[in-house]
């Protein structure tokens, strides 16, 4: 059931940060919301950002798919060269900077595991190895044809878009080793060819760190479960469960689970000051 009483169980929540030698931030896509960054949940709301693809019935399925690289090149890179552009450009909320000031007296300290590929973490302070991207990071790329196990920052790609049709104007990303189109390390919908060496480094990183945490809490934020990755990690990480959504705040475990249904901002927030008013 939604969470009914959010004044008990922050302070519920506060008293388990208290406690705490390791903090873990789980994120899905609501984590973003907040810093002004779209929702692509249902097809309505991810056509009303990209309306060209509305136009063509194009789903986010199927533009973010390795295929649409094959097919229409400057189209699929249409959609992610704005986006790449729209996460350089967005400031993360100040929500970021809390999670870190929580952590900042704990033994272990703070790391995140995230299915967002925008790089906000990193962003707003996170160094590198604090921060596991389970489906990669748009900020690097990788090779479209499959000639290796390469994966290369995306610093030298500045992407002119087409808005009003959804394409790339300027020179496609080439691979740095082969020469072939380059594409996003990323995660995509039937995606066989995706290298996972950066990610799998940064997940063996926080397997280990959390062998080391003996009092841990994780504070999930905006994870849904239309695609569950976030929540089954969260509910298996072996931590008492901190779950802020406005929507699907259930917790599996009551007595070692907090629902909290409200947005990120205000829960991260409403912890915060918990937590520095205890």
């Amino acid at each position: 059931m939604p969470d009914r009483q959010p004044a008990t169980n922050i302070a519920r929540a506060a008293d388990w940060l208290q406690q705490a030698d390791g903090l873990l931030i789980t994120a899905g896509a609501g984590m973003g919301i907040d810093s002004g960054l779209p929702d692509f949940r249902g097809p309505g709301g991810f056509w009303s950002v990209y309306p060209a693809l509305g136009r063509a019935r194009i789903a986010f399925e199927s533009i973010a798919n390795p295929a649409a690289f094959e097919t229409d090149p400057r189209l699929a890179w249409g959609f992610y060269g704005h986006r790449l552009d729209l996460y350089r450009k967005t400031a993360p909320h100040a929500g970021f900077a809390m999670l870190l000031d929580l952590a900042k007296d704990m033994a272990h300290g703070i790391l995140a595991f995230t299915s967002n590929v925008d790089g906000q973490f990193q962003k707003a302070g996170f160094a590198t190895d604090q921060v596991c991207e389970i489906h990669g990071c748009i900020h690097h790329l990788q090779c479209a044809a499959g000639c290796g196990e390469q994966i290369w920052p995306a610093d030298a790609f500045q992407p002119e878009i087409d808005a009003a049709n959804c394409r790339l104007l300027g020179e496609l990303p080439h691979c740095t080793h082969c020469g072939a189109l380059a594409r996003p390390n990323i995660l995509m919908f039937g995606d066989w060819g995706w290298v996972q060496r950066r990610t799998k480094l940064q997940y063996q990183r926080l397997q280990q760190w959390l062998t080391t945490v003996e009092r841990l809490v994780c504070i999930e934020i905006g994870a849904g479960t239309n695609i569950p990755t976030v929540r089954h990690f969260s509910e298996n990480c072996g931590g008492q469960l901190i779950r802020i959504n406005p929507g699907e705040p259930e917790v599996p475990d009551p007595a070692n689970g907090i629902g909290l249904a409200i947005g990120g901002l205000d829960g991260i927030s409403r912890l915060h000051a918990a937590v520095a008013s205890a």
